[in-house]
């Protein structure tokens, strides 16, 4: 992660300057050359301040060499200038000292947009390149005369969370088996407390849809279970990721062609780790206990097979008829392992279906609710976090189609409505207690590079959940 710090332009090769439509300042005024000036040059470039428009213009004798200025639009929130800065950052790539005025923008804290929107946009995967791009800037410094270091912790806290999801998405499924993840998970904050259910223990524990799904794989199945319980907390948010490190579909295997990014399958679990991690960083006073069924879905010569019964850690019973509908197993021993902790909500983030992507498209997730007042939270904790989340009807009149003949439901229930349907399987292990459902095979990866996203594992949902355990800690606080 670049250095990101509040001071002056004072050393700096370039600055950063915010411009509304029609080429008005969104900064202080001496930071910037007059624009009236530079008119000729920016006509020819076509900047009128517009969102997403950018321009390099020389500064001779100003506080940098040169300025970039960089469009937001006509109105201003946080996400907008999370994006802004995203783009400014790659776009200065090139040089080593960088100022910005972003945080000048007059909109509540503009600080800690400003410097998520870097963080996120300097992001690069390259650890598996032989010769890695990269870039020469390696301090950015938002330019104040304020104290905005807390707005940059925190921001700071939240960027560490999404780049861990990140990585491990991006990670290629060989480099992260479960025994490797829960390692990992292992290292999150000290003030996170791991329990880690190897093969023996989980099959003891009756955890049967994970142990159904891990029969095909060679690499034994994990469940992990982080716990962060800071002194004063009075509510508790259970969060449960789905964790298939790699999903092969099993013996209903996939083309070849819907292999090639099932690396991703994990992202619900990478999730809730690095929310983990920035939730125990910032110090927030809630208990979350963090949930992460992981396994490979592999065509081994045990694996399940369609029609075999698995009975999850509740005691209810699923006919497998798809074995690549194997998100929902695992899930339901996490979601029944989660109301053990008698939480106040339960949220799971999971990749689960390609209906719920085909309905809402690679941007935007889906969300499942048996409580009004939790879907409320949620919704708004997304809209908080600038991560696109629609809520979807958990319509129960569709029960009867994940009915079995001979088992309590069964995993799949064809092909209209399967987000609803898979939504309405899981529901099944969640009792009385409040539950978010978000699936988000759509935007757990970026199909390309723009604003502060870059091509590969996005980290969707690490945002939403830090602002929902922030807002049910102001809850407490409040009651």
């Amino acid at each position: 992660m670049i250095s990101i710090i509040a001071g002056s332009t004072h050393g700096a090769d370039l600055l950063i300057i915010p411009v509304l439509t029609d080429r008005i300042l969104a900064c202080d005024p001496d930071l910037s050359p007059d624009l009236d000036e530079v008119s000729t040059l920016l006509d020819a470039r076509d900047f009128d301040g517009k969102r997403g428009e950018s321009v390099f213009v020389p500064t001779p004798g100003g506080p940098t060499p040169e300025v970039l200025l960089v469009g937001l639009g006509d109105e201003i929130d946080a996400e907008t200038l999370r994006r802004a800065a995203g783009s400014a950052v790659r776009t200065a790539s090139r040089y080593t000292t960088v100022a910005s005025a972003l945080n000048q923008v007059d909109i509540d804290d503009a600080a800690n947009a400003a410097a998520l929107g870097t963080w996120l946009g300097a992001y690069s995967f390259d650890e598996y390149k032989s010769q890695p791009k990269t870039p020469k800037i390696s301090t950015m410094v938002l330019v104040s005369n304020n104290d905005i270091s807390a707005q940059i912790d925190d921001a700071r806290a939240v960027a560490s969370g999404v780049i861990l999801a990140r990585d491990l998405v991006n990670r290629p499924a060989r480099d992260k088996a479960p025994r490797q993840l829960a390692a990992i998970a292992q290292e999150l904050s000290g003030s996170i407390v791991v329990t880690v259910f190897e093969e023996d223990e989980i099959a003891e524990r009756g955890f049967g849809g994970l142990e159904a799904v891990n029969l095909g794989a060679d690499e034994p199945a994990r469940m992990v279970v982080m716990r962060y319980m800071p002194e004063g907390a009075t509510k508790t948010l259970a969060l449960v990721g789905k964790g298939i490190v790699f999903d092969s579909g099993g013996l209903s295997i996939k083309p070849a062609a819907g292999m090639e990014t099932m690396k991703t399958d994990m992202a619900g679990a990478a999730a809730v780790m690095g929310a983990m991690q920035a939730i125990a960083e910032i110090g927030l006073t809630i208990n979350v206990v963090g949930i992460a069924p992981i396994t490979e879905n592999m065509t081994g010569g045990s694996a399940q097979r369609p029609g075999d019964v698995m009975k999850a850690y509740n005691g209810k019973t699923i006919e497998v008829l798809n074995t690549d509908a194997e998100g929902r197993l695992v899930l339901a021993d996490g979601l029944a392992l989660a109301v053990e902790e008698a939480p106040d909500l339960v949220v799971d983030i999971a990749t689960l279906t390609g209906a719920c992507k085909v309905a809402l498209g690679p941007l935007i997730g889906g969300f499942f609710a048996t409580d009004d007042e939790a879907a409320h939270l949620v919704d708004v904790a997304a809209s908080t976090a600038g991560e696109k989340l629609w809520r979807l009807p958990l319509e129960e009149e569709y029960r009867s189609m994940i009915e079995s003949d001979i088992a309590d439901m069964k995993n799949t229930a064809g092909r209209w409505g399967g987000a609803i349907t898979a939504g309405l399987i899981l529901s099944e292990f969640v009792g009385d207690t409040p539950w978010v459902h978000i699936d988000v095979a759509g935007p757990a990866r970026a199909d390309k590079t723009e604003h502060y996203l870059i091509k590969g594992g996005s980290g969707f949902g690490v945002r939403t959940l830090v602002a929902l355990a922030r807002t049910m800690q102001c809850e407490s606080a409040d009651s």
